[in-house]
């Protein structure tokens, strides 16, 4: 019986456990990239465990989310972030050199290697054969310290591809269509392998995008092949060295598949409020917009931005709509402004932003109020945008494009013939703004930088006997880490700051949670499926952890998310009969005896609802090592345990 590609890779890499579907595995990680707004946190914890030197192959910090500098405090984490990576063995790619699943693509990715990063987007490098897992900020700070990192080894889905794509359909629509068919849960313990014909149609720019995007499906990560077009791609980036052939065997088994006939694809758009929300662009009609964004980690590339300005080429932009583009990296930009696509986008009327995550998330372009905005993001969650009341909807540039002329959502297979876009034989390659760390010999000379809102990482306590507390807060479905820990320019900032920033947590839902947990001194929080979707912020459960919250008790969890919950030392409990959830309400009291000895030896805890008098059984499923981290009180402490 022949290898998935994704079980080659693992296998290749394991330390701990059997590649047995469902059992908890640990990996070998040979990269691990962080961005300045979980980084920070990062390389503090980094910096707790007392590890003088990275470990891993190669290790860079990206400053790309913090941009805006309308305070001190983004500065200032930028300088923190640069004298650590200089100290400790990081490369350190500074402002304006990009957005870190870009510039890591473009420059550092590796066929057949590991990956994890700070960021839920890192399956990017999924798009080079890469197995790239997105992570909280303590497990990459200890896979930096050469610590092994554990998942559950996934079931692998085949997503046969057939066909080619038609003019003017995009890889964007490729992932719509699987998000559409799959949902936001359809990826939960999964990698998404591709395969099939239709992968040799696809340039690594657009096997990208659709691994970006994979994150919106809770899968692991998502994998392609690594081929003659990879190939390619390296050699175009002076990297031919770092390509190895890579794919799976012809008689791998797959426990899932999925066909998709490229030929029939048609332009898509994610509806709000949530990427799987897909309709085709024909069936949304011509809708009025206001405002149209082109960027972000999804949508970046070179090759999409060739693709606007040919669009936008002779063209001026609607006067009812605002259009603004941010290329992915200053290769890109660089590149732009040589061949003269920069122009056309100047000349057509369009506002070029920094090579940066920006409005992606939350750093300025807020659309009007009730605005329609569509954007080449990966998330139109609410209020993601800044604006609590706009509709958000995802599209690919080239619909983006042609809607920004037209000033209403627009199918872009109305234009007609399409050219042929190719990727340029050489890209411009120009690292001057790496910078890279200090000679070991010489680290201790390094001092290490650290401005006023930057506050130690939160103390968890070890794991009690007994919980006695109140629910703080009772929600519904697919909540987000959005929902948990809000973006933004006014909140990103704080990142740094967790007793800070946690007066903001879940004041997307209820303004007054914060003061109201830190009142009850210590409580619970009951959620409902998919907790914890979205972005890989552990802010979501740090700030929860300095506001007194014991367990997080759901109908399930989104998978990074769990993770971090237990890195900080909060249980994540499920209801090991749902109807429950329907029972309990915000203000209850529940008392849960034996807590040590269930997290210890059992699968499930018993919790009394004091205030309305009855018990039920919640799940508590973790492995031998997520137990003893509970015990602890969180990785951190199970780290220095066991140093």
């Amino acid at each position: 019986m022949g290898l998935t590609l994704t079980e080659k890779i693992l296998s290749a890499h394991l330390v701990s456990g059997e590649m047995i579907k469902g059992s908890e595995i640990g990996i070998k990680i040979d990269q691990t990239l962080t961005q300045d707004a979980t980084g920070t946190m990062a390389y503090l914890e980094f910096e707790a465990m007392g590890v003088p030197r990275v470990k891993t192959e190669k290790s860079v910090a990206y400053i790309d989310h913090n941009t805006l500098q309308s305070g001190f405090e983004n500065a200032d984490d930028h300088r923190f972030i640069g004298s650590v990576c200089k100290k400790h063995g990081i490369f350190y790619s500074r402002a304006g050199n990009g957005i870190c699943h870009q510039v890591h693509l473009e420059r550092f990715g590796k066929p057949g290697k590991t990956l994890i990063g700070s960021d839920s987007h890192t399956p990017t490098g999924g798009g080079i054969g890469m197995i790239a897992i997105g992570a909280g900020g303590m497990d990459v700070a200890v896979a930096m310290g050469g610590g092994t990192y554990y998942i559950t080894c996934p079931k692998v889905v085949k997503i046969n591809l057939t066909g080619k794509l038609s003019p003017w359909v995009s890889a964007k629509d490729v992932i719509f269509e699987v998000l559409k068919r799959l949902s936001v849960k359809g990826g939960v313990g999964k990698v998404m392998e591709y395969t099939g014909e239709g992968v040799k149609t696809l340039s690594v720019p657009e096997r990208a995008t659709i691994t970006n995007m994979g994150a919106e499906l809770g899968a692991t990560t998502s994998i392609f092949p690594s081929d003659e077009i990879t190939r390619e791609f390296l050699r175009a980036q002076d990297r031919e060295q770092d390509y190895v052939p890579l794919c799976a065997d012809s008689d791998a088994v797959y426990d899932e598949e999925v066909e998709i006939n490229l030929s029939e694809l048609v332009p898509l758009a994610a509806c709000p409020h949530s990427p799987d929300n897909v309709k085709s662009v024909d069936e949304l009609g011509k809708m009025k917009i206001d405002q149209v964004l082109i960027g972000s980690c999804t949508n970046s590339s070179l090759l999409d931005m060739l693709k606007v300005a040919h669009i936008l080429k002779g063209k001026t932009v609607n006067p009812d709509v605002s259009l603004a583009i941010a290329p992915g990296s200053k290769q890109v930009l660089n590149m732009l402004a040589e061949n003269g696509a920069l122009g056309i986008m100047i000349a057509a009327g369009a506002r070029i932003l920094e090579s940066a995550c920006g409005p992606c998330i939350g750093m300025g372009q807020s659309p009007n109020s009730a605005g329609i905005s569509l954007r080449t993001f990966n998330r139109n969650f609410e209020g993601r945008s800044g604006t609590k009341d706009a509709k958000i909807y995802l599209v690919s540039p080239e619909t983006a494009a042609i809607s920004a002329i037209n000033g209403y959502l627009t199918n872009p297979c109305d234009m007609g013939d399409m050219p042929e876009f190719v990727l340029p034989d050489k890209f411009l390659i120009n690292d001057n703004m790496v910078v890279a760390p200090i000679d070991e010999k010489d680290m201790e000379s390094v001092e290490i930088l650290r401005g006023p809102n930057i506050k130690p990482f939160p103390v968890s306590e070890p794991m009690k006997a007994e919980i006695t507390a109140g629910v703080s807060l009772k929600v519904g479905d697919n909540i987000t880490t959005d929902h948990i820990m809000p973006a933004g320019a006014k909140i990103l900032p704080l990142r740094s700051n967790i007793p800070k920033i946690s007066e903001h947590c879940f004041e997307v839902c209820d303004s007054t949670f914060p003061a109201r947990a830190k009142e009850m001194g210590k409580s619970v929080i009951v959620g409902g499926a998919n907790y914890g979707q979205g972005s890989s912020r552990e802010h979501a459960a740090l700030a929860p952890l300095y506001l007194g919250v014991k367990m997080v008790l759901t109908k399930s969890f989104a998978r990074i998310h769990m993770a971090n919950l237990i890195n900080a030392g909060i249980i994540p409990a499920i209801f090991k009969n749902e109807a429950d959830y329907d029972r309990i309400e915000e203000g209850d009291v529940l008392e849960i005896k034996g807590v040590t000895d269930s997290i210890e030896n059992a699968d499930t805890v018993e919790i009394k609802n004091v205030t309305k008098g009855f018990a039920f059984e919640a799940q508590i499923n973790l492995s031998e090592r997520q137990r003893k981290m509970l015990l602890a009180g969180g990785l951190l402490n199970y780290t220095k345990n066991n140093a």
